[in-house]
């Protein structure tokens, strides 16, 4: 396998933010909305978005820059220089972009995931499909080894999609580990943090207590996500350092093989206790004789295209609002784009 050069020690992550005008902030918004919408659907990842739109080194730079220097700085008074040493506006917009969307936008995913599923499905599939090949268009060359690497990431991402959901009770330990676990999910391009709290059977309790504002619930959920975030974070800076094109060759394959969770036209394979196992995928006509339900085939094309053409769109808005090296070369350099 080839190997990245290992990059010296990155500077400041604040340094993406240096000179965004208000447009700029504008589109740290956008994105956070649309990853906060991401994460809302099992299957779909806010790091995919993160990555399409341009952020994803900024943002992992950014969160492996929330350490014990950062709180020294905090404990002397000396906020304006932490502010900018942990590029603390960038995440800030982010994750207001990304709550926004979280909480404005719960009840209405709820409504479409129970009277328009298929469409809902079909939508998310369109994007995750353009997404992988996305991701895999960064990968260069692709060497024999890589491909087996993605071979690798379709193996586990396919089988993922026929995994049976756990039956966890909901309980502080339980939420708070689950966020820690889907934390990690979230910043990985392909992996979805909603689809890893429905394995574990926490994803309608999560869904209730944001549509309802379990405040203490949440609260457990947050402290979970926030120490797992700063632990995987640095990790994954290691790895795609060291590791840059394999990483992002696993990555797309697993994008590819999570597309059979997201085929639109999908039922249980079994019904044990009540519990789905696992999932048969069907034609639009062998999906109708299985089900009773119409395939809706004509609304859940258009979703699929549509789904597509925003991560077209993305792409194109971010290559429009972006002069900078091409990703490899800002790991190499331990840099996050802007």
């Amino acid at each position: 396998m080839m190997e990245q050069p290992t990059p010296s020690e990155p500077g400041s992550a604040g340094k993406g933010s240096e000179g965004r005008r208000l447009a700029g902030w504008a589109g740290i918004y956008a994105r956070g909305l649309a990853m906060g919408v991401a994460e809302l659907v099992p299957g779909v990842s806010g790091g995919t978005i993160a990555f399409i739109t341009g952020i994803y080194l900024e943002l992992v730079a950014s969160i492996r820059g929330l350490g014990l220097r950062l709180l020294r700085l905090v404990a002397r008074r000396r906020l304006a220089e932490a502010w900018r040493e942990g590029n603390l506006g960038f995440l800030a917009v982010l994750g207001a972009g990304m709550g926004t969307a979280i909480l404005a936008l719960a009840r209405i995913i709820q409504f479409l995931l129970e009277n328009r599923e298929l469409e809902v499905w079909g939508f998310f599939f369109g994007l995750i499909l353009a997404s992988a090949i996305f991701v895999g268009r960064h990968v260069r060359p692709w060497t024999p080894t890589r491909w087996s690497v993605a071979g690798v990431g379709v193996f586990v991402g396919a089988g993922a999609a026929f995994l049976t959901a756990l039956s966890l009770p909901v309980t502080p330990v339980t939420v708070f580990l689950g966020g820690a676990v889907a934390i990690c999910a979230w910043i990985l391009p392909g992996v979805s943090g909603s689809f890893v709290m429905l394995l574990l059977g926490l994803y309608p309790a999560v869904v209730a207590a944001i549509a309802e504002l379990d405040l203490v619930f949440l609260a457990i959920l947050a402290a979970g996500c926030t120490t797992g975030i700063l632990l995987f974070s640095r990790f994954l800076t290691w790895i795609l350092r060291r590791r840059y094109e394999a990483t992002l060759a696993l990555l797309s394959g697993f994008m590819a093989g999570s597309l059979l969770k997201l085929w639109p036209w999908h039922l249980p394979a079994a019904m044990v206790d009540g519990k789905p196992m696992g999932v048969r995928l069907h034609l639009p006509a062998g999906f109708e004789a299985a089900s009773g339900e119409s395939a809706a085939v004509s609304g859940v094309v258009v979703a699929m295209v549509l789904g597509v053409a925003v991560v077209g769109g993305l792409e194109i808005l971010a290559r429009a609002g972006r002069s900078r090296p091409s990703m490899a070369e800002a790991v190499t350099r331990g840099e996050g784009g802007s």
